[in-house]
């Protein structure tokens, strides 16, 4: 394929090695984080990792906490595109429910747990990670609205996403709280059982 031009899937060569350096370099932080800690890997470390030069690494990411926050934003995504492809007549809490517990059983718990830790003692990442729930109501409220067929429903979605991610919230907190023993996807319906038991 000459160089420039589009691939069947209307992705171009560049934009392609741009997206595969960028994963690339993500891979390599996220990495150097669970094994040194955020505050102890460099730039310079994540830019040599993933083998490109610290000015590349600026191309991507203006920061650490940005290369974190793109992971998040990355999984919030492929979450609300599962929210969209959930059977019609499934009920909306039903529908989050299923969608993070899906999402939950494909990552390594005791990953997910030292990023959770990991979050906890950075102020700067703490923060990032408020931002990232805000991102992710709006997201879900988003993917629910389009399975609303009236406008009660679209009420509906906005208030079931408001839930579902103070479930995540609350959920992930416990759950680390507790030593990250259980499987996630049982905490994540433990979760959303305990949020029925309430509204009834």
């Amino acid at each position: 394929m000459p160089p420039g031009e589009n691939s069947p899937d209307g992705t171009g060569l560049r934009q392609r090695k741009q997206q595969e350096t960028r994963a690339r370099l993500t891979r390599a932080a996220m990495t150097l984080f669970l094994e040194r800690g955020f505050e102890a890997t460099t730039i310079d470390d994540i830019a040599a990792a993933a083998d490109v030069s610290r000015r590349s690494f600026f191309h991507y990411f203006a920061s650490k906490e940005d290369v974190v926050a793109a992971w998040q934003e990355g999984a919030a995504s492929a979450l609300v595109a599962e929210i969209v492809a959930r059977p019609a007549d499934e009920p909306m809490l039903t529908a989050a429910e299923n969608v993070i517990a899906a999402a939950v059983k494909r990552i390594d718990p005791a990953e997910a747990a030292a990023m959770s830790r990991l979050k906890r003692d950075n102020p700067a990442l703490r923060a990032r990670d408020q931002l990232k729930y805000e991102k992710l109501e709006l997201a879900l409220a988003d993917g629910l609205a389009r399975r609303a067929r009236t406008k009660s429903d679209q009420l509906k979605a906005r208030l079931v996403a408001m839930i579902a991610t103070g479930a995540m919230r609350v959920g992930g907190d416990s759950w680390i709280g507790e030593g990250a023993r259980e499987k996630p996807e049982i905490f994540v319906k433990r979760t959303f059982d305990a949020i029925r038991a309430i509204l009834k």
